[in-house]
């Protein structure tokens, strides 16, 4: 009897096994999220306009992306930044783009006295309009810190353009300028109104520039179709195992806590301590921070739909794992944890970022006082982070005290009846067509969050291309662009625009699983 039940659950475990196997399988070799709208007709409101870009114009608009990277308008806070900077690059705009500041068709608002806020209104107002969002102000840097051309200098070396801003975000600010201005010149005049709207102070929060933007917009009860930032890019060769370059739309951002941990004793002598000081139970309070991270939640979030989106763009037995996440999710999460860029994806990060304690080596320190920055995960909220930080620290005598924070923002919608994520990605494959396309996660944080009332889809995205080791650029030294890649974002820019003409978007083939 006992010997008839064994087989029979080896049997049952067998054919479940089987069946797993079989219906994985299947699912590896047809899934393909990103086939839908790509084998559907577009609809073709008119002829695009191409901007026909000579070697005249291309010195051109190298040399206007040039002066604009060679004007330091750097955010040092919240309440410092370079003024003179800021107006010296209004007039600079003024002077690079003469069409679109003297066309009767746009409408030009200065913004906080620096931002800037842009209205080119369609000719068919029925259509929905949106926003295009970059930034004019770009973090410190000095010569000093190692690069290898003066960091405000914007020297051409090898093809590339050396400066602060190329990447974050002068790139996307006169690529989104130079495709209207382009457009204006050869008569065109959009059939859906947009807005571009760009901010002074992004790198220290941007509560003037794009907070002020977003509440006048409020106020004049504008709803947009979609907005567009900066966010991801182009990965070529950055993610282990995938075939071809990858471009990421980002359809969320994580939240934020800036978080003080203190600890209050009486000071004394150091001759006589006491058995614990204010350093030592703080610095055992960070360390159960350090030793037990926030729970890893790949799969409860956009992180997942990414990796299903480029499955098929893996060799086996990636490809296998990736498109049957359903099954796999625990493994790819505890793979992805490993290291510290990936581990960013899946979980709520914990950075210790400022210790400070101690005035003196012979006196007992009375306070002792840490800071912790935090990244929430878009299956988290701000609340559930501070709840876990005040049980990891367990201990009364540790204050916890919010500074800042704000949930992560809503996802954004990304499937085959998104109009917003749908017209980013056509623009895509209109200029790089053998890339995949994939929704993604940005961990840092945009201007865009500021419009979230405006709009229910949101997304950040621009065609620069990484490639391995590009990312450490990003606020760091020798910031680069080629050429060939500013180039490609005045195309980029236009495309969008044109491309957003149309009224809806066609008919869908099916892609989709529902496993």
């Amino acid at each position: 009897m006992m010997i008839q039940l064994l087989k029979l659950l080896l049997g049952t475990g067998l054919a479940a096994v089987v069946i797993l196997f079989t219906i994985a399988s299947i699912r590896t070799l047809s899934l393909d999220v990103n086939a839908g709208l790509e084998l559907g007709r577009w609809p073709t409101p008119r002829k695009p306009i191409s901007l026909d870009i000579d070697q005249r114009r291309r010195d051109e608009l190298l040399t206007r992306f040039q002066e604009a990277i060679r004007i330091p308008t750097v955010s040092f806070s919240a309440t410092e930044r370079n003024t003179t900077a800021l107006l010296h690059f209004n007039l600079f705009l003024r002077r690079a783009f003469p069409t679109l500041f003297t066309s009767s068709s746009v409408h030009h608002q200065v913004v906080a006295n620096y931002s800037h806020l842009f209205w080119v209104p369609g000719s068919q107002p029925d259509l929905v309009p949106y926003l295009l969002l970059a930034h004019i102000d770009v973090v410190p840097a000095t010569e000093s810190d190692g690069w290898l051309a003066p960091p405000f200098s914007a020297q051409e070396r090898d093809g590339f353009i050396y400066g602060r801003g190329t990447i974050d975000d002068k790139g996307s600010l006169m690529g989104i300028l130079q495709a209207l201005e382009y457009l204006l010149m050869k008569g065109y005049a959009p059939r859906r109104g947009f807005y571009i709207g760009l901010g002074h102070d992004e790198e220290v929060g941007g509560q003037q520039g794009a907070q002020t933007m977003a509440r006048l917009l409020k106020r004049r009860n504008v709803r947009l179709s979609f907005v567009l930032d900066e966010g991801l890019a182009v990965l070529d060769g950055v993610i282990g195992g995938l075939r071809g370059p990858a471009a990421l739309i980002g359809v969320s951002e994580k939240g934020l806590a800036s978080v003080r941990l203190s600890v209050s004793t009486l000071p004394g002598h150091a001759s006589m301590p006491s058995r614990q000081s204010s350093i030592g139970i703080l610095a055992a309070a960070v360390q159960r921070l350090e030793d037990n991270p926030m729970p890893m939640l790949f799969g409860s979030g956009p992180e997942r739909q990414t990796f299903e989106h480029l499955a098929h763009k893996f060799g086996l037995p990636l490809r296998f794992i990736l498109s049957n996440l359903w099954l796999f999710s625990p493994l790819v999460g505890r793979f992805l944890e490993q290291k510290p860029d990936s581990n960013a994806f899946v979980r709520t990060t914990t950075a210790v970022t400022i210790f400070k304690a101690g005035v003196k080596s012979n006196v007992m320190p009375s306070m002792a006082e840490a800071h912790v920055n935090l990244r929430i995960h878009s299956a988290q909220s701000l609340r559930e982070v501070l709840d876990l930080i005040r049980s990891t620290v367990g201990d009364p005598r540790v204050e916890v005290e919010l500074i800042e924070g704000f949930d992560p923002l809503p996802v954004s919608s990304f499937d085959e009846k998104s109009f917003g994520f749908q017209m980013v990605k056509k623009s895509i494959l209109d200029l790089f067509p053998t890339v995949a396309v994939a929704p993604g996660i940005c961990v840092g944080n945009t201007d865009s969050r500021h419009f979230k009332d405006l709009s229910d889809d949101i997304y950040r995205f621009a065609p620069l291309w990484f490639k391995p080791g590009d990312a450490e650029r990003f606020h760091g030294i020798d910031e680069r662009i080629s050429q060939k890649n500013y180039e490609e974002l005045v195309v980029f820019y236009s495309r969008l625009i044109q491309n957003a003409d149309i009224g809806e978007l066609p008919e869908p083939h099916a892609s989709s699983h529902e496993l």
